[in-house]
């Protein structure tokens, strides 16, 4: 059942995160923990935020996938993006299920299947189904990216207007080559994030971590990406982005890639104003630029 909340503060959100998430959430139609798939895992849920507005139009819909390895993290951490419901844009957090449920390409799936639902259910609800972009970072940025590499451009239910890739992993056979961490966070290492998602260590399952891989599948019919990376990422190297932008700039994609000088994986940088605004500017581009 949808209702209005003007305090609804997930459960994840720390004490000075609170205030501002009360703020951001005022005048909000919130529908908490819609399951996507019928019957389907505890994981396989959405939470959907519909900013009040005047008139019949419906709004353009941002779908955040958040991050933490693939094996951490839930759809309630959404403070990156919170900011958006007061620039009218609705806001889907997704839910997906973890390593320790299933292995790759479940999570992919999912998250497709959340796009699915969304665009079936949410005109419904005040959203436009067919203006979408789908944001996430790290372990999210990896999975929006294939979301817009992977999709089938003649099929409605795959078409998003755009990807927002935070700092993700686009070529997981490079990861560790590339990675400034200790050798006990070696990406390559049958226990790490990256194996766990393929159900494998990587350079032993290269087919699969290439199928794992956004830069597996960029082709000319993509859908446009902002890209933001910090220069000084220890996780995920900024090589990473680097090579996604090349790839799609080649295949002639748009794509812009940003990189924030003497940012690490993720931190405050990325909610700069600066970087607010290059947000802010893809998001109206493609969603409101018609």
């Amino acid at each position: 059942m949808a209702f209005v909340l003007p305090i609804l503060v997930p459960s994840e959100v720390n004490a000075q995160q609170a205030p501002y998430i009360k703020k951001a959430l005022e005048s909000v139609t919130v529908e908490r923990d819609i399951a996507y798939v019928k019957d389907g895992h505890e994981r396989q849920k959405l939470d959907l935020y519909v900013p009040k507005s005047e008139g019949d139009s419906k709004l353009p819909l941002v779908v955040w996938v958040h991050g933490g390895g693939w094996a951490q993290g839930s759809k309630d951490r959404i403070g990156s993006c919170l900011w958006v419901l007061k620039e009218e844009f609705a806001l889907a957090s997704v839910g997906y299920r973890l390593t320790d449920a299933a292995t790759f390409p479940a999570q992919l799936e999912d998250c497709q299947a959340a796009i699915k639902w969304l665009k079936e259910n949410s005109g419904s609800r005040g959203v436009d189904p067919n203006r979408i972009v789908v944001w996430g970072g790290s372990a999210g940025g990896h999975l929006v990216s294939l979301l817009g590499t992977t999709g089938d451009p003649n099929d409605p239910a795959d078409d998003i207007s755009g990807v927002i890739d935070w700092y993700g992993p686009s070529e997981l056979l490079t990861m560790q080559v590339q990675r400034t961490l200790p050798v006990k966070l070696d990406a390559d290492a049958p226990n790490s994030f990256e194996s766990k998602l393929i159900g494998g260590a990587l350079q032993e399952n290269k087919e699969k971590a290439k199928k794992a891989s956004p830069v597996t599948y960029v082709s000319s019919d993509d859908s446009p990406f902002l890209i933001m990376h910090g220069d000084k990422d220890p996780l995920v190297s900024v090589t990473q982005s680097k090579t996604l932008h090349a790839k799609l700039n080649e295949a002639g994609v748009p794509t812009k890639l940003h990189i924030l000088r003497g940012a690490g994986h993720g931190g405050q940088q990325f909610q700069s104003e600066s970087s607010r605004k290059m947000v802010r500017e893809f998001l109206n581009n493609r969603l409101r630029s018609e």
